[in-house]
């Protein structure tokens, strides 16, 4: 059983990165015009935020105390995914 949780929570800590990536990505592609046009900060602000995510959850994933800031990380990046990236595609048209 101590198996199995190691190996979820290994391919949780392997996919909460790949969402980082996906997240820093996707806002390198964005216009910048089009987060203030919803009301969100500015690309800058985006690209800092989910630039370091992957990067924090890679370094303090694992380490108890410490892995909070990697579940920091990884709420930067669905934030970004979920939000911003949803209102960005709707104002733009998905460009």
């Amino acid at each position: 059983m101590g198996n199995l949780v190691n190996v979820v929570i290994f391919v949780i800590f392997w996919v909460m990165i790949g969402l980082g990536v996906w997240a820093f990505v996707d806002c390198l592609r964005r216009r910048p015009d089009a987060f203030p046009a919803v009301d969100r900060q500015s690309k800058q602000f985006w690209l800092v935020l989910t630039g370091a995510s992957p990067i924090v959850q890679f370094m303090f994933g694992y380490f108890g105390i410490l892995g909070l800031l990697g579940m920091a990380g990884a709420v930067v990046a669905l934030v970004y995914l979920v939000d911003v990236r949803a209102k960005i595609i709707q104002v733009t048209g998905g460009r």
